[in-house]
């Protein structure tokens, strides 16, 4: 197979105007000779950060290269896509690696080969069985929305034993960042939540009532589309309004909010709070995972410099919780989620105020050891379905 070169240049505001501020770092990126147009994606505000189209490379021919200006003590983390998470860059095992990570103390030249990246998500579901799930695996291909702009994946999981009972109804879980769930080979970090294996396991235990899982994949405008203070009043009519009724009249659910949950890690986790608090004749639930409190305008990056947390804000002009509603939030100890304690801590001082009952009404829990990652959500995945969907005795 024969390969042209890719680089990039991109310009780091953060390094100011003086040459000792940053450090240049020239890239080199080999990639087979049919690959389109390269993204760099990476922890830097300028992409997003990991936005998976953060930045288009330029240029044709079989190398190019430039310079990446990066504040001296950075610890630079990016990946390479062809512009969505499901389109990845792969190893030469055809797995998804980990972060490439580079501390930034010097001028640095670095160079990359990429033989593969993910195949087409199509290609995936047609040969789902390969993944070796437990259960049966439906999908729907780029959904449209009145309310979104990209379309979207959405997949549905049906607990073994659905096909055998024509007359049971299940409850639902819907789940966000569906292509992380199921299948570790288009999963964004090659390991997926396992959801099946966890509700299987749960389920034959008797610990939990079986459910359908409905994933819904997110688009490069993941940001808006999952931040309660943007996107997320359009992304709740999407739900409600096109993909819930669909989903009921295909499938055998329990349709009230008691039998509605819905769960997500990170901006995931804000996206399914915001559901639940503002939706409660729909959602009656939620599994906030690693929630991403923190965010405020200017970590939102929207133009705003006010770090104070949109949460905070609500809770000050008199967010209320509404009643009969069940939260679970949880965090790490790890990574971005070691940040996550004082507005977590704040959310609790809410909820107790608010007449909530902790570990009925809500729950907070805090995993030391956990990251911010489809690894540690897996790990941990049990504790938030148990309280979501267990079996009342």
């Amino acid at each position: 197979m024969r390969f042209v070169a890719v680089a990039l240049l991109i310009s780091v505001a953060a390094c100011g105007d003086t040459r000792e501020d940053c450090c240049n770092v020239s890239l080199t990126i080999i990639v087979p000779e049919e690959t389109g147009t390269v993204y760099l994606s990476g922890n830097l505000p300028e992409l997003g950060p990991w936005a998976p189209d953060g930045l288009a490379m330029d240029g044709e021919g079989s190398k190019r290269t430039a310079s990446i200006h990066i504040p001296i003590g950075f610890d630079f983390e990016y990946k390479f896509t062809l512009g969505s998470w499901d389109r990845e860059m792969l190893n030469a095992s055809g797995a998804v690696p980990e972060n490439f990570r580079l501390r930034v103390n010097g001028d640095k030249t670095v160079h990359h080969d990429i033989s593969q990246f993910k195949r087409d998500p199509l290609e995936y579901f047609a040969d789902w069985k390969a993944s070796g799930v437990k259960g049966r695996m439906l999908f729907w291909t780029n959904v449209e929305s009145a309310f979104l702009g990209p379309s979207r994946h959405v997949e549905i999981w049906l607990p073994p034993g659905y096909d055998d009972n024509e007359t049971k109804r299940y409850p639902v879980l819907y789940m966000h960042d569906g292509q992380n769930l199921f299948d570790p080979r288009r999963a964004n970090t090659g390991v997926d939540w396992g959801v099946d294996e966890a509700m299987v396991r749960l389920t034959e235990a008797g610990v939990i009532s079986p459910a359908i899982v409905v994933g819904v994949w997110s688009t490069a405008d993941r940001g808006p589309e999952y931040s309660p203070w943007h996107g997320a009043p359009d992304y709740a009519r999407f739900l409600i309004e096109e993909l819930k009724p669909r989903v009921d009249m295909e499938f055998r659910t329990l349709t009230g909010p008691e039998n509605t949950a819905v769960m997500g890690a990170s901006m995931g986790g804000l996206l399914s709070f915001f559901l639940v608090t503002y939706h409660p004749e729909v959602f009656g639930s939620c599994g906030c995972m690693s929630t991403h409190f923190p965010l405020s305008e200017a970590v939102m990056g929207t133009g705003g410099r006010d770090r104070t947390p949109y949460i905070l804000r609500d809770i000050d002009n008199d967010l209320a919780a509404p009643a009969g509603v069940r939260y679970w939030f949880d965090y790490g100890g790890k990574g971005l989620d070691a940040s996550y304690g004082k507005t977590h801590k704040a959310v609790r001082d809410w909820l107790l105020a608010q007449g909530k009952v902790e570990n009925t009404d809500f729950v907070i829990r805090k995993y030391a050891k956990a990251d911010h990652n489809e690894s540690s959500w897996r790990a941990r995945l049990d504790d938030p379905l148990r309280f979501l969907f267990a079996v009342q005795r």
